[in-house]
């Protein structure tokens, strides 16, 4: 069994398809006594709403995959590279293009008959951004074979000001000609104006009001910090949440899969056992009427031999 057609073959039906025909491939490569064909064509997850749909618009648009992978490209080495001016330029470009690609991929899945809720949708966007930060999620979704949106919220963090390379210094030897040439400039000015006094050098800030900015740098820094530990908490419990989530319906959907086809099953069990009884009662009656007929054979037997002997006695005298 060639378990890289048989993914294909599944990851293009419908979540709801999925399990059955994996399971009948499971059992036809046990029957064949490939065992590791079965281990790894059982070990095939069923794709959430949101990874097939996503896979759909992979194996469909594949002109406009390769383009979305041509950009993940770009920006991960944009971003690798710290080109700050570029990954700017394309985020607006980047959440316009998530955005249009999902709403093709939900088109694709209701085409299918299946319909994408604003939950999906997002899950979908979610994927895409995985696609474009992530190696591994873009190699997956290249060959159409995602299992579910990425665990985490990915993408390209935004890029501080202080990230751009800041413009050079001037060299050291020009800096004192131009600290010179103010000097002497300065001299001529002073000589110019004779006994004109000097600027007042600007007052430093005292001791105590500078410390006392530097405490509140420090608050506000580390309010800043415990702010961004939250949020960082509360992205992983709802990554968690709908983790859970998904899973649970995933179990739901598996189980009512598990409960349909034992329900056929019952129903086909039942079925041959009305047809065994009613071919028992039409053997039975069978059997009866062949019981019947052998009486009446033997009888008429025991009544032929009879008429032979009868016969056969006068020519013996």
């Amino acid at each position: 069994m060639d378990v890289e057609e048989v993914a294909e073959e599944l990851y293009g039906l419908r979540p709801a398809e999925f399990v059955a025909a994996r399971d009948t491939y499971v059992a036809r490569a046990r029957a064949a006594k490939d065992a590791r064909a079965a281990k790894a064509v059982a070990g095939l997850r069923r794709p959430s709403l949101a990874a097939w749909a996503a896979n759909r618009l992979a194996r469909q648009r594949q002109q406009e995959a390769q383009q979305f992978l041509a950009l993940g490209e770009t920006l991960r080495e944009a971003h690798r590279t710290l080109d700050a001016e570029q990954l700017r330029a394309a985020s607006g470009q980047r959440q316009q293009l998530i955005a249009a690609l999902a709403r093709t991929a939900a088109a694709l899945a209701g085409e299918a008959g299946l319909a994408v809720s604003d939950t999906v949708l997002h899950e979908i966007e979610q994927t895409l951004h995985g696609v474009l930060a992530d190696r591994d999620v873009a190699e997956q979704w290249s060959r159409g074979r995602l299992v579910k949106a990425p665990e985490a919220v990915v993408g390209f963090p935004a890029v501080a000001p202080e990230a751009v390379p800041a413009r050079r210094a001037p060299a050291a030897g020009a800096a004192e000609a131009a600290a010179t040439t103010a000097t002497a400039e300065t001299a001529e000015g002073e000589e110019a104006a004779g006994a004109a006094e000097r600027p007042a050098p600007k007052k430093k800030p005292a001791r105590g009001e500078e410390a006392r900015r530097l405490r509140e740098l420090a608050r506000a820094r580390t309010a800043v910090e415990e702010a961004d530990g939250e949020v960082g908490r509360r992205e992983r419990e709802l990554v968690d949440a709908r983790d859970a989530r998904q899973t649970a319906a995933e179990a739901a959907e598996e189980a009512a899969e598990l409960v349909g086809r034992l329900e056929r099953e019952l129903h086909d069990g039942r079925k041959a056992r009305q047809e065994a009884r009613a071919a028992a009662t039409t053997a039975g009656k069978a059997v009866t009427t062949a019981e019947h007929a052998l009486r009446e054979a033997r009888r008429a037997a025991a009544q032929a031999a009879g008429a032979v002997q009868d016969l056969e006695r006068p020519s013996r005298g």
